[in-house]
């Protein structure tokens, strides 16, 4: 396991007897595009509230970069980075007045926060109009301008709250390019959303929250398996024809539990990604092999499973 940066235990928040989270264990190594989901109520929201220190637990504990968020916020803010649904600017002021009084609150040098500020504006598509003021922003903007944001910390973590809501198709798929691009600069990621293909492309795991509980949490892959196949990996492979010799042969397969057919296509329950050993029998029994695929899962239906087995 690599360095934590997120870990709770037991965390737990009530409001006047309402359990809004319940003895929540989360565990999210840094690096990590973690996908946190959940419907409306959920407890995603108070969760993200604990995290940031903006609320107190009522019982457990939490730690974010090695720090208790309720003592020691400060330093937590230091490392953290955040993106509200709905971005707070000062809308008299420009792009670059904007970032300036961020770097201030973050004590950044003057030269140092100048050339940064330019940086980071050019990096998320604002250069043109850093001086232009925040309220003539559409909504797309200003999500780019929360990034910039967020660059500039360079923070360890960033927490990001609906990020596309509100924005055209073509603005979505530049802030989901902006926020692949945090990853590869080593920003673990927690990434909130109710639109779960922008999840699936971003994250490889998740956790999914549902009445206060934290009813599933792995890689996406693994979900799947367990949702659809009974946690076996699927593999699919298509031939020029299906005879008894290579049925038996892929059968005879180590791991292999189960070959179906459909007309030219073996459909294989197997205990792991056996695609190389399977390609082999089939060729060894003669037949020959068009194609081979392990079948992807859709976090769609990975939610909706496990979203209704706790209700």
């Amino acid at each position: 396991m690599g360095q934590l940066v997120v870990e709770t235990t037991d965390l737990t928040k009530r409001y006047n007897g309402f359990t809004a989270v319940n003895n929540l264990n989360l565990r999210i190594e840094e690096g990590e595009m973690f996908g946190f989901l959940g419907a409306n109520g959920a407890g995603k929201t108070t969760t993200l509230l604990m995290l940031l220190g903006l609320t107190e637990p009522t019982s457990g504990t939490v730690r974010v970069c090695g720090k208790d968020p309720t003592r020691d916020a400060l330093e937590v803010k230091r490392q953290v980075g955040y993106l509200p649904e709905r971005v707070g600017f000062y809308e008299d002021l420009t792009a670059r007045q904007n970032m300036r009084f961020i770097a201030n609150l973050n004590h950044m040098p003057r030269a140092e926060a100048e050339e940064k500020i330019d940086s980071v504006l050019g990096t998320v598509g604002l250069a043109r109009v850093r001086d232009q003021a925040v309220g003539t922003f559409s909504k797309g903007m200003k999500q780019r301008l929360g990034i910039a944001d967020i660059l500039l910390k360079e923070p360890r973590l960033a927490f990001l709250d609906e990020p596309t809501t509100g924005i055209d198709p073509n603005g979505i798929d530049d802030i989901l390019k902006l926020i692949a691009g945090m990853g590869k600069k080593g920003i673990t990621v927690i990434f909130c959303s109710h639109v779960l293909p922008q999840v699936q492309k971003l994250c490889s795991r998740v956790g999914i929250m549902s009445k206060g509980v934290l009813v599933a949490d792995g890689q996406i892959d693994r979900l799947g398996r367990e949702v659809a196949a009974g946690g076996k990996f699927r593999i699919e492979a298509e031939l020029d024809g299906v005879g008894p010799d290579v049925l038996e042969a892929v059968r005879q397969v180590k791991g292999v539990h189960d070959v179906e057919t459909v007309d030219r296509t073996l459909i294989i329950a197997a205990d792991s990604d056996l695609r190389g050993q399977i390609s082999r029998a089939i060729i060894d029994s003669g037949a020959l092999l068009l194609g081979m695929r392990v079948e992807e899962y859709d976090l769609e239906q990975i939610f909706k499973r496990y979203s209704k087995e706790a209700i």
